[in-house]
């Protein structure tokens, strides 16, 4: 199992609305993201900041994160959430969401 831990920004102005799309995330962008062998997701936000947490439990994050980007409806999903996030000038090539590094975990 590997850990990840992402940020990006949200839009002041739509805070509120990106809150309440994730009150109710659609079935099938749960059942791909389950799919795709994530667990224990978990999106946090601090000041216009959001940070996500999960657990990859596959072998091949490239491939998995590949089939979910090809899923119609997730791709419909990103589409929404996209308007309302703003990415780090600081995230890597390629990157949406900035990949942290992990620099301390304890069980």
């Amino acid at each position: 199992m590997e850990r990840y831990g992402q940020i990006i920004g949200v839009k002041p102005e739509h805070l509120e609305t990106y809150i309440e799309c994730h009150a109710a995330v659609w079935p099938e962008v749960l059942q791909m993201i389950t799919a795709c062998n994530i667990r224990n997701y978990s999106i946090f936000h601090k000041g216009g900041l959001l940070f996500a947490y999960f657990e990859y439990t596959g072998e091949d994050f490239a491939a998995d994160m590949a089939k979910m980007a090809a899923d119609p409806v997730t791709q419909k999903w990103w589409a929404i959430m996209g308007s309302m996030q703003q990415p780090l000038e600081t995230r890597g090539e390629g990157e949406w969401w900035a990949n942290m590094d992990e620099v301390f975990h304890m069980n």
